[in-house]
């Protein structure tokens, strides 16, 4: 039982944890001042590419080619990039408890890990059939993807059972991203979730209807409005049918869940206060705890332009939150402070020809403009939410580059809608004027 002792400790293995990483390289850091502890095996990745690059069947994403940053454009660090910037890489380590009073953390294996200041990057995990005491959950090739030992996981079932039936249990990010990755697979792929309409969180019922209806033409099945109720399995423990609530069962050589995920912050519980789910934050990330950060998926904090209170589970605000408490830490250091962070919500979504873009808030009346029909060869279109006169919400599928820079400003610009019919008839040319 061995005992360390850091200036900074990172603790988690995702995006956050990585950009964090880069930052404190950036800002300077003396060998052993700073650790990150991971319970995954490999260094912090870019966690996007595995529900869209990793599970092609040609020309796959493999590592090293997605470790932090590169997701943004930055620099790729590979585990020996850790140990040339001085950073200790603690890889495949638990952190079983956690005692912010004492400043120490406890690994499964009773290595004990000391710090002067502590970021929380531990991220989300998913939430799974068996929490919910869902008959025959625990059905072999019934699978979830959050990190890379599940992906892998998740590829191996695509070889083995080639070509068979695939349900997809969540009409989410994760249910519309790895349903479209198995019909490029060649499975025979049913979508099922009970909401009226995929992505109801972000999209409006006439934006759905685009993203169903490509679906339903690239050979995707869509079951609407029930839930997986139970599975049944081969003699081997393997699924092989689906029992949904409505009566209906499916057939199923392998069943995707994507039907959400909770923030990692059980080993924090009583010792830090929370809000939302997640830990309560300033807008430099520090927590009610001194020299405690949290950034990521974990934390709630301020939205300034917004006014109020939120967790954000995207990779975009990972890698940004991330940078921020570590410029804060260090700009303290010095005497110093940096601006409050004041983030702009962004979402993107990627899957087969499909590329979509989304900033800002999802609130008020809202319109659609340009094509789209999921017929044509390349559809391009967009949407606006309006709320108290002002454009607070942009969407556009099928976007340039420059569009969606445009779609950027008037979110944060937040310009005067004179009418809904106007803002039609404009579409991208009223972002392109602000």
């Amino acid at each position: 039982m061995a005992e360390k002792s850091f200036k900074y400790i990172i603790l988690g293995g995702g995006v956050s944890a990585g950009y964090a990483a880069k930052e404190f390289a950036s800002q300077g850091v003396k060998p052993g001042e700073l650790a990150v502890i991971s319970k995954e095996a490999v260094a912090p990745y870019e966690r996007p590419a595995l529900s869209k690059g990793y599970l092609f069947p040609e020309g796959a994403a493999r590592l090293p080619g997605f470790h932090c940053c590169v997701g943004s454009g930055g620099e790729k660090l590979l585990p020996e990039s850790y140990k040339q910037k001085g950073i200790e890489l603690i890889l495949s380590t638990e952190i079983v408890k956690a005692d912010l009073a004492a400043k120490s953390l406890v690994s499964a294996a009773g290595d004990v890990f000391k710090y002067e200041t502590l970021i929380i990057a531990t991220g989300s995990t998913v939430l799974r059939l068996t929490d919910f005491g869902v008959k025959g959950a625990d059905s072999k090739n019934i699978l979830y993807l959050r990190e890379i030992d599940d992906a892998d996981r998740l590829v191996e079932a695509i070889k083995a059972k080639k070509g068979g039936k695939a349900v997809v249990v969540g009409g989410g990010y994760i249910g519309l991203e790895l349903s479209a990755a198995l019909r490029i697979n060649s499975f025979d792929v049913t979508m099922v979730f009970p909401e009226p309409w995929c992505m109801p969180r972000l999209f409006t019922a006439d934006i759905a209807a685009f993203y169903e209806t490509y679906y339903t033409n690239k050979g995707v099945k869509i079951i609407k409005g029930t839930v997986a109720s139970g599975f049944t399995a081969h003699p081997n423990g393997e699924v092989n049918e689906v029992q949904l609530k409505d009566g209906r069962s499916l057939e199923a050589d392998i069943v995707i869940v994507g039907v959400g995920a909770k923030p990692l912050t059980a080993l924090f519980k009583g010792q830090v206060e929370e809000d939302k789910g997640g830990i309560k934050t300033d807008a430099f990330f520090k927590t009610s705890v001194p020299d405690v950060y949290a950034v990521g998926d974990v934390a709630t904090f301020p939205l300034k332009m917004y006014g109020d209170m939120r967790r954000v589970e995207h990779v975009d605000h990972s890698r940004k939150s991330a940078e921020q408490a570590v410029k804060a830490i260090k700009a303290a250091e010095g005497g110093g402070a940096v601006e409050e962070y004041d983030y702009l919500p962004f979402f993107y979504s990627r899957s087969f020809d499909l590329s979509w873009q989304f900033y800002g808030d999802n609130v008020g009346d809202s319109v659609l403009f340009g094509d789209s029909n999921p017929s044509s060869p390349k559809p391009r279109f967009g949407a606006y939410w309006v709320q108290d006169g002002k454009v607070v919400g942009a969407f556009m599928e099928g976007g340039s580059g420059d569009e969606n820079k445009a779609l950027a400003k008037v979110a944060k610009a937040r310009p005067v809608a004179e009418s809904l019919d106007d803002l039609t008839k404009q579409g991208i040319s009223f972002a392109a004027k602000i």
